[in-house]
């Protein structure tokens, strides 16, 4: 049995269905980050395991023991909200130091485990500042402390970094992991930035209209998508009308129409048939322009509709009769050479091509 443990969890609000029978494990130690867009069902999923809602149905446990119906604070949860929460009243070391507090602990044991929260967070010397003199990621690092200092078996983060700006949060991200692998505590992280669960974590699950459609490493999320909404909403992608023409226990065969007929690959997740309408998935980065290894031969050929700069990557719009793909390629001086109306050859491998629904 996992550590954490949903049980056909399902959540109702009147006649709406908030999350629906999903059931999940989560062995200890592990970073586990529920992932969808806004409305999903994944904050809900994430209230009833800290104990804030209640489940229509289901059952929860922790290390074993069912916590279904206890109240929060009897849970061993730590939870850290998207606005941190920090009392302005109060000081750094106070506002860590709240929960041991309300513990009962005595005040040399508050400052021995405040001191030490404040130095694994990177504050030392902080404890004297007040809100308004922290900058965002300092009050999300305060927020975390306050969590982590109380010692919970399990780490609830709920879109933590979605109000700090884009480097912010690339910093953040990283060092979120980092304190999670020291530590070595059980977490769950709540998002709909596939860039930060993916970075973050060891499992995801992907979450749309309360209901669990995938879950898998990052990278078979990435790489395998179960259904055509994994493959639009996780990364940028290419996803192409084709028609199945053949098909083994390993591979597939897709006509893309004019003639053009690529071999493919597709999740164990996925049932095909053949003459089955899907969808091929080719991520941007996979593609190349104009190969030069004799071996790799052309796929499709096609002519530039326009080209992106994005410094370290250029972006191409590449026409090919009946498709338009997008190719993003490393920024190289020969391809300064390419612009709009060129033709070119678009090459990628069998594994890079992914059947979906």
């Amino acid at each position: 049995m996992s550590f954490v443990e949903l049980q056909s969890i399902t959540k109702k609000f009147g006649s709406t269905i908030a999350v629906d029978k999903v059931d999940i494990s989560i062995e200890k130690g592990e970073f586990f980050s529920l992932l969808g867009p806004s409305g999903c069902g994944k904050s809900t999923t994430l209230r009833m395991l800290a104990g804030f809602l209640t489940p229509s149905e289901g059952r929860i446990t922790v290390n074993k023991r069912d916590i279904t119906y206890l109240p929060p604070e009897m849970r061993g949860i730590g939870i850290v909200f998207q606005s941190y929460a920090i009392f302005p009243h109060i000081n750094v070391f106070g506002n860590i130091a709240f929960g041991l507090v309300e513990r009962g602990e005595d005040k040399v044991t508050i400052k021995r485990k405040v001191e030490a929260a404040l130095e694994q967070v990177g504050l030392t010397g902080y404890g004297e500042r007040y809100e308004r003199e922290l900058s965002g990621g300092q009050k999300q690092r305060v927020a975390l402390a306050r969590v982590l200092v109380i010692e919970p078996e399990i780490l609830l983060l709920d879109e933590p970094l979605s109000a700090l700006d884009k480097k912010m949060r690339e910093e953040m991200k990283f060092w979120i992991k980092d304190i999670q692998k020291s530590v070595g505590i059980t977490t769950i992280y709540v998002t709909h930035d596939q860039s930060e669960a993916l970075t973050m974590s060891d499992r995801i699950a992907v979450m749309n209209e309360g209901r669990m459609l995938q879950l898998g490493s990052p990278i078979e999320i990435y790489e395998k998508p179960s259904s055509r909404f994994i493959a639009e909403f996780i990364g940028d992608s290419n996803l192409l009308d084709a028609n199945v023409t053949s098909l083994d226990n390993t591979g597939c065969e897709v006509d893309l129409g004019n003639g053009v007929t690529v071999p493919a690959r597709y999740s164990e997740h996925v049932k095909l048939n053949k003459n089955d309408r899907v969808g091929l998935l080719l991520r941007p980065e996979m593609v190349r322009l104009n190969p030069t290894d004799q071996s790799e031969l052309p796929r499709m050929k096609g002519e530039i509709a326009d080209e992106v700069y994005q410094g370290a990557i250029r972006r191409y719009r590449v026409k090919t009769g009946n498709h338009e793909i997008v190719v993003e390629v490393p920024n190289r001086p020969e391809l300064a050479q390419l612009s709009q109306g060129d033709s070119v050859e678009l090459y990628w491998s069998t594994e890079s091509g992914v059947v979906v629904p």
